[in-house]
């Protein structure tokens, strides 16, 4: 009997499986397949907490493929991820697959390289019931606020609104820059700088520092005249000049939040779009037999800590010596120190073979996954690089007894700079040969006026920063606490920057005058920190579940007698399109289907428009009636294409006295393998092209993946088009055969 692997994701299953050999088949689980129920809290607080887990909806079928092939196998390795969530999956499947847990065998690898999954099979241990019940902890808080709030908010604000424990500060931490920015009162303030010529014909501008050696502020113009009514006719000599060689150290290699902050500010990825990339990098990409073939590229990507394996570092070395030279590295290898408050349960964030360079694969990868791999890349060698050092020159420029200061530097010696430039911002430059005494002819003195401005909004980089430093969250959470915020509602995007809406404003309010402790900010690291202790085995679930609820369900009920709808004023965000029914400015407003925008006057008036982000119109222009040379089948009228939430489609021109619609079928040549049918091309809600079969719902054939009329040679399954790249897999998820196209029309589905 073969041994089974299971793990989360198919891509990681079809890479494992490379590795391991025939004697092994290797399954995902598709992540989670059990959770609390959505329809109730699924949490008996008054008895210890107790949960009733049921089995995710639509993994049924698949939980029986599982425990059929955990039946047959000779032994069964829960290879999840090395994280708390993993873990916890792990505990889900053994239980959902009827194993015991003293005979479940886990294993977990920092990288899915060959040698470090063959490593781990040969070192399986128990499940780690403390990092479950961590996660657990968690889950259950974070339902407990989500389930007790959300209906006291739907009460007071209105239907519809969800609370969450960590999100809810994450909201409050941009409403309350929000307010910084509105309460900013600019403040006037004045500089002085100045044009230099040097002995040799050299301009050069230095600034005003002070008099008598103490710096000055200018407050405003007279102060600014007054200098330099002061400075006028005098000589400007340098009376001070300083040389140094600075050494500049390298930054770290990367964990997940410094990840996220340098992705987001040098190509503007959003934090979401830059994990989904590096769980592609990590979980493995074919990059050619002649490079190794399938292969994870880089290390797990949760991580906070900055810890280098051994074997990493050398290989570090080793590359850094045979293509830079011995002086580019330093005198002893670099180790950092990971923050206090960091887990410390993976590495730093590397590539697993630093000799497989960007460039040399860059072939095989997306555009998206190339930038992330070479900065990941890049970061690391850097980290592990010598010094670079400047020739730096700072100087006095004397006028009486005001001072000016200029500094200037250049590479003295390149370093790590050679393959990581980590300076933002405006370059230092050069400063021309001076020697002290020198009197230097000054041509322009210029004066020029400044406000203070308010502090920055954040963005999607700088949020994470914060969060990060005040312990909120922990790394494997901020895309999805980011994601959460805008997706409810409570806060927006403009432009590159996040901004508050009416909505999170009001909220925000509101759960700071009655939970002050959710929304706090040391209240949150707080907890982050119990959840950790749980982990270590210093606490218990049920004690910090315990110390949690016995607060909130105080403040709740208080909150719950005292807070009354009417008291909450919640203004309507108005639109600039005008009601074609009534003349009434038209109202924005969420459902379930999108945005949209509804007439004020309602329930008299129900005229609504589809609107986009910008409270723009979608569509709407009437439908056209077109030669299509379809009749409703239930009223004989034309029918027309008209546009909605998932793609365009066939309606009746009577409507809405009829409501008859058929779907347009965009074949793709490709029948359906369940029942026959023709696979359709269609479009989800967010404009993702999807494949279905026509048949659906009654066929439940769906994917993300392109249907292929082609046949895998190893099981006879459709062969699928992976999406966004030259590969067709096999469609089973018991079968791991890949074939890599040469071009488009491999697929014989496109002939």
């Amino acid at each position: 009997m073969a041994n089974l692997v299971i793990v989360e994701s198919p891509s990681k299953a079809a890479t494992i499986k490379n590795y391991l050999g025939s004697n092994y088949k290797v399954l995902a689980s598709y992540g989670h397949v059990r959770d609390l129920p959505k329809s109730t809290l699924g949490v008996d607080i008054e008895n210890g907490f107790e949960t009733h887990y049921i089995n995710i909806r639509g993994k049924g079928d698949l939980i029986k493929e599982l425990r059929k092939e955990a039946k047959g196998a000779s032994k069964i390795f829960l290879a999840t991820d090395a994280d708390r969530e993993g873990e916890a999956i792990s505990w889900h499947l053994a239980t959902a697959l009827g194993i015991p847990l003293e005979e479940t065998k886990r294993v977990t690898f920092n990288e899915i390289t060959k040698n470090a999954i063959k490593e781990a099979i040969k070192k399986p241990r128990a499940i780690d019931m403390e990092l479950v019940n961590s996660q657990q902890a968690r889950r259950i808080l974070d339902r407990i606020v989500g389930y007790k709030l959300s209906p006291f908010l739907w009460k007071v604000v209105r239907s519809g609104l969800s609370a969450g424990r960590v999100q809810s500060v994450a909201t409050r931490i941009i409403v309350e820059r929000e307010a910084q920015i509105n309460a900013f009162v600019p403040e006037e303030f004045w500089t002085i700088s100045a044009s230099h010529t040097n002995s040799q014909g050299k301009v050069f501008r230095s600034k005003y520092f002070g008099k008598g050696g103490v710096k000055a502020e200018i407050a405003s113009k007279a102060d600014a005249d007054a200098i330099l009514a002061q400075l006028s006719g005098k000589p400007f000599i340098v009376s001070d000049l300083k040389r140094s060689i600075k050494k500049r150290n390298p930054l770290p290699p990367f964990t997940t939040s410094s990840m996220q902050q340098d992705a987001h500010r040098k190509f503007g990825f959003q934090a979401q779009r830059i994990m989904k990339v590096a769980q592609e990098l990590y979980e493995g990409i074919s990059i050619g037999s002649e490079n190794g073939g399938t292969t994870g590229l880089i290390t797990y990507m949760r991580t906070d800590s900055l810890r280098i394996a051994d074997e990493a570092r050398n290989s570090a070395r080793d590359f850094i010596i045979s293509t830079y030279g011995e002086d580019f590295y330093p005198s002893s290898p670099r180790i950092y120190k990971s923050k206090g408050s960091a887990q410390d349960a993976h590495e730093a964030i590397r590539p697993t073979n630093v000799f497989l360079t960007p460039d040399l694969i860059k072939k095989h990868l997306s555009n998206d996954q190339y930038k992330l791999y070479r900065l990941i890349w890049e970061r690391f060698v850097a980290s592990q690089m010598a010094s670079a050092e400047l020739d730096t020159v700072s100087v006095d420029i004397s006028c009486g007894e005001h001072i000016f200061k200029s500094s200037g530097s250049s590479i003295h010696f390149k370093g790590y700079l050679s393959i990581y430039d980590d300076v933002s911002g405006e370059k230092e430059a050069s400063l021309p040969l001076l020697s002290e005494s020198e009197e230097l002819p000054t041509e322009i003195l210029l004066p020029e006026q400044h406000f203070t401005e308010p502090p920055a909004r954040y963005n999607e980089g700088s949020l994470i920063k914060f969060l990060e430093e005040k312990g909120i969250g922990r790394p494997s959470t901020f895309a999805q606490i980011i994601t959460t915020i805008i997706s409810r509602g409570y806060v927006k995007r403009e432009a590159k920057v996040l901004v508050p809406t009416q909505l999170g404003e009001i909220t925000t309010k509101i759960m700071i005058e009655n939970f002050p402790e959710i929304i706090d900010y040391k209240f949150t690291a707080e907890m982050e920190d119990s959840l950790d202790s749980i982990a270590d085995g210093a606490d218990t679930m049920n004690g910090v579940l315990s110390r949690f609820y016995v607060g909130f369900k105080e403040r709740l009920e208080t909150a719950e007698g005292s807070v009354k709808r009417s008291d909450i004023d919640v203004p309507n965000e108005e639109t600039d399109i005008i009601c074609d029914k009534c003349g009434s400015r038209m109202i924005a407003k969420s459902g379930r289907f999108g945005r949209f925008a509804a007439c004020p006057n309602y329930p008299e008036c129900k005229n609504t428009v589809r609107i986009d982000k910008n409270n723009a119109p979608i569509n709407a222009q009437p439908a056209e009636v077109k030669e299509t040379g379809l009749i409703c089948e239930k009223c004989q009228s034309p029918m027309v294409i008209r546009n909605g939430a998932y793609g365009s489609f066939y309606a009746c021109s009577n409507y809405p006295k009829c409501r008859h619609t058929l779907p347009i079928k965009n074949e793709i040549g490709v029948k359906c393998p369940l029942c026959g049918g023709e696979i359709l091309s269609r479009r989800s809600k967010n404009k993702t092209v999807f494949f279905s079969c026509e048949n659906y719902p009654k066929c439940s054939f769906s994917s993300w993946d392109m249907p292929t009329s082609e046949k895998c040679p190893v099981c006879s399954s459709m062969l699928m088009k992976k999406k966004g790249k030259s590969l067709l897999v096999c469609s089973s998820t018991s079968c791991s055969f890949k074939k890599e196209l040469k071009d488009e029309s491999d697929v014989s589905s496109e002939n």
